[in-house]
């Protein structure tokens, strides 16, 4: 029987500490060892950050890396527990999947000790360091492939009480756009676990595309006014310009209706901009397709007036595959 999987250090103790979550090892990989940083300043709130969750969506550990670096000068009370790289197998490879079993992390919570790699991460971080937080802030981005704003997301939560302290704090983020998003439903989300323990969770979409410095910048700025509202840390929060812009909004969106699918295969080209008040019938992209030259451009439009808050960022797509996103402001 393997070891259990347990952390390096002890949380409770004050002050800063730094260790490791130790993932045991199976049948796939030996055992990992995940970063793990703790700064625990006694009565307040408790928090948990994790960055990594997906390999290709590196603006998370960096700034849960930048957050290390400042916090414990900044921390007035409370707990902080940070996690930069919760799938190290699938960051060092830049996929979304871990490469060992092709799994997706935030499709297996809570996870299984007997599975592959990728179900013991989950199992690790569901036992282990999950309980230690009361709020949790999970750091990731919109993949290489889709223009996306700044932004903290969460879904809907039938508790409403729940539901309203979740939508509270992630607008505490004040980054460009702040979204409730109707999912389709899957199995196995990190967030989802959280909410049935009556957590707050809240999912921060760090833009999408390159790495850019302005845009760290901006996320930055985000978890520092998110962790102000908490009153871990003394300040007033930012309002960060993203694109000339600098107010923010709250949307929700529609599962049936809110995603735009190409009808053919092509490469699409955007029309607008993410952020774009759109009309019913306004043109959002264009599908080129390539096996014939003579073969008119497919236009995608707009079904009712809304907002795109979500576009792909130029590429070769095929039928029924998504290329834009839209949503309308949350009246609450």
């Amino acid at each position: 029987m393997s070891e259990a999987p347990h952390l390096t250090f002890d949380l409770d103790k004050p002050g800063i500490s730094n260790g490791h979550l130790v993932v045991p090892k199976g049948v796939d990989c030996e055992a990992l060892s995940l970063p793990v940083f703790s700064l625990n300043k006694g009565e307040g709130p408790r928090l948990l950050i994790t960055g990594g969750c997906h390999g290709d969506e590196l603006e998370g550990p960096i700034v849960a890396r930048r957050l290390v670096e400042w916090l414990p000068e900044a921390q007035a009370c409370g707990r902080v527990v940070i996690a930069p790289v919760l799938n190290p197998p699938a960051v060092m490879a830049c996929s979304r999947n871990t490469p060992t079993d092709g799994l997706n992390l935030n499709r297996v919570f809570p996870g299984r000790s007997d599975g592959s790699v990728t179900e013991r991460i989950a199992d690790a971080v569901s036992h282990i360091l999950l309980p230690c937080a009361d709020i949790v802030f999970d750091l990731h981005s919109f993949g290489l492939a889709w223009d996306f704003p700044p932004s903290s997301t969460t879904h809907p939560i039938a508790d409403p009480v729940l539901m309203a302290k979740t939508l509270q704090m992630a607008e505490a983020f004040q980054l460009p756009m702040t979204l409730v998003w109707e999912h389709p439903g899957s199995p196995g989300m990190f967030d989802t676990l959280a909410q049935k323990q009556g957590k707050t969770f809240v999912c921060a979409e760090f833009g999408g595309g390159t790495v850019s410095f302005d845009a760290i910048a901006i996320y930055e700025a985000g978890l520092r006014n998110a962790l102000i509202a908490l009153g871990l840390v003394e300040g007033k929060p930012e309002h960060p310009t993203f694109r000339h812009r600098k107010s923010t909004q709250t949307l929700e969106t529609r599962r049936s209706s809110d995603e735009l699918k190409s009808p053919a295969r092509g490469i699409f080209e955007p029309r607008c901009s993410v952020l774009d008040e759109v009309k019913l019938g306004d043109i959002i992209g264009a599908v080129y397709p390539m096996d014939s030259l003579t073969a008119a451009a497919i236009y995608i439009r707009a079904p009712q007036t809304s907002i795109v808050y979500a576009i792909r960022s130029g590429t070769y797509v095929d039928v029924e595959e998504g290329v834009a996103l839209v949503a309308r402001p949350l009246n609450h």
